[in-house]
């Protein structure tokens, strides 16, 4: 039997090249700190090894272990809230080996799998009774993370099992009315089940000069930094709203500004640039993939990558609100990192696999 290996060279060297780049801004956006940087190599590595070994992966192998991920991912969230630490008042991690991971991360993965397996099969358009039970794990698997609390990485993991129940023929009809029914809904959802915290942050995001050393600051300084950047940047290390501290969070949520603001546009489009390679590759492997379940687990993957990379970007320019939620392969954090690495995995794996998956 001759031997293969599986992999796909494009989205190979675009998550490399991401990555490297993502180096290079942590250090600048850390002053140089190396440890942070050797910590997130560190996670780079154990990532790449993960997405290569998974990429060797016959993708029935997913089909067989996404009713067991899913209970795996609940499991890991009922150990959290039993013996995760607290901290800043939430608890969403949880220590493996010495390596503290957030445990929400893996419905981002188990939970397309899961609606990628129960739906591959059903006639279209999809029953009332399967759409209503699909929601209801998308809905308890979402509200396990909302009491973490975490709202930014619910609203990604209940999106990520929604897209895949759009994808596998969801009527229109059903998401018209779902739509007009939250729109009428709106402002008992206002009232009753958003924090003060976020409404502010909806308000600033109108008029973010109405507080402008308070719930406006992220986004002026934002702005500012990305305005600043100019065509080609103020230079490597040279970011004054980075290094001067008045940019929040510039080694996680706006690491996107220090992009902008050290290489300017000509950065921005680099980065953008393989970005997008990356999702057009990915929405080849979905267009040609050789069964129902294969199209959407790599669809609903490659929208709930998207989703993550719109909001992170529309968050730092000022369209939306600030939420906490990471670029993909540039902030820092090991269990965003590692899951990536996993999702990636799984795409080339069914990408790469075309033949085996032939009925």
């Amino acid at each position: 039997m001759k031997f293969r290996i599986y992999g796909d060279w494009i989205i190979t060297l675009c998550i490399l090249m991401l990555t490297i780049f993502g180096l290079f801004f942590l250090y600048s956006a850390s002053d140089g700190n190396t440890d942070t940087v050797i910590k997130q190599l560190a996670f780079i590595i154990l990532g790449f090894i993960l997405f290569f070994l998974i990429a060797q992966l016959d993708p029935e192998n997913f089909r067989r272990l996404a009713y067991f991920s899913l209970a795996a991912s609940f499991l890991l969230m009922l150990i959290t809230a039993l013996f995760g630490p607290e901290i800043n008042g939430a608890q969403r991690w949880i220590r493996i080996a010495g390596l503290s991971f957030q445990s929400s991360e893996l419905f981002k993965i188990s939970l397309p799998l899961t609606m990628a397996t129960f739906l591959q099969f059903k006639k279209l358009p999809i029953s009332m009774k399967d759409t209503f039970f699909c929601l209801f794990i998308i809905g308890i698997s979402a509200l396990t993370v909302v009491i973490q609390p975490d709202l930014g990485t619910s609203l990604l993991v209940a999106l990520s099992g929604l897209f895949v129940l759009f994808l596998a023929g969801l009527s229109w009809s059903f998401i018209g009315v779902t739509c007009g029914l939250l729109i009428i809904a709106s402002p008992f959802i206002w009232n009753n089940l958003l924090r003060p915290f976020q409404k502010e942050r909806i308000l600033t995001l109108f008029n973010p000069e109405s507080d402008p050393f308070g719930s406006g600051w992220n986004i002026i300084q934002s702005r500012i930094a990305i305005g600043s950047g100019g065509i080609s940047g103020k230079g490597y290390g040279e970011g004054s709203q980075t290094h001067f501290n008045f940019l929040p969070e510039t080694e996680t949520d706006f690491i996107f500004a220090v992009a902008a603001e050290e290489f300017g546009f000509i950065g921005v489009l680099i980065i953008l640039s393989l970005f997008l390679i990356l999702s057009l590759r990915t929405l080849y492997f979905a267009l040609n993939a050789r069964d129902r379940f294969c199209r959407l687990v790599v669809g609903g993957l490659l929208l709930t990558f998207l989703f993550n990379l719109l909001v992170n970007i529309s968050m730092v320019i000022g369209l939306i609100p600030v939420v906490g939620m990471p670029l993909p392969f540039l902030s820092k954090g090991g269990s965003s990192m590692i899951t990536l690495f996993i999702l990636f995995g799984i795409i080339m794996s069914i990408g790469t696999h075309k033949t085996l998956m032939q009925r």
